[in-house]
């Protein structure tokens, strides 16, 4: 194991995650308290830029920070069923699917008024009057 000699710089180029985001990270728990340099200074090693880079590509997958969480416990626990994991997948592509439908009908629907809509110098506008008539019934 190597003792930990990088600066806070350092370990955000070699992670891809902005020194911001990491300090972010390490407030929120998801990255352990690390080392200081006698004038207080972060100092980080290969083990915090390996985490770092797990959790920047778990963000890069719309994971939520709770489930990263759960996912960088999973991983450090080396004793862990990947059935665990799975589910956490599972879960999360069942909520990107949520959302893809909604996105496709939020398209569908804007299509429609720009259809609908003459796009020219008269002053009438479906588009517009859609958006005063508020949300339209779920029947």
């Amino acid at each position: 194991m190597t003792t930990p000699s990088l600066t806070i710089g350092q370990a955000a180029e070699r992670s891809g995650v902005s020194a911001k985001m990491l300090r972010h990270y390490e407030s929120l728990g998801l990255l352990p308290s690390v080392a200081r340099s006698d004038s207080g200074y972060r100092l980080y090693g290969d083990r915090e830029v390996h985490t770092l880079r797990f959790i920047r590509r778990a963000r890069d997958l719309g994971f939520s920070i709770a489930e990263i969480n759960d996912l960088l416990a999973l991983w450090q626990n080396r004793r862990r069923a990947s059935a665990q994991v799975k589910r956490i997948a599972q879960a999360h592509l069942a909520e990107l699917d949520r959302r893809l439908a909604d996105l496709q009908a939020m398209r569908r629907s804007l299509a429609a008024l720009a259809d609908c809509c003459h796009g020219d110098d008269r002053p009438d506008c479906p588009i517009l009057d859609d958006l005063a008539q508020g949300v339209p019934d779920a029947d």
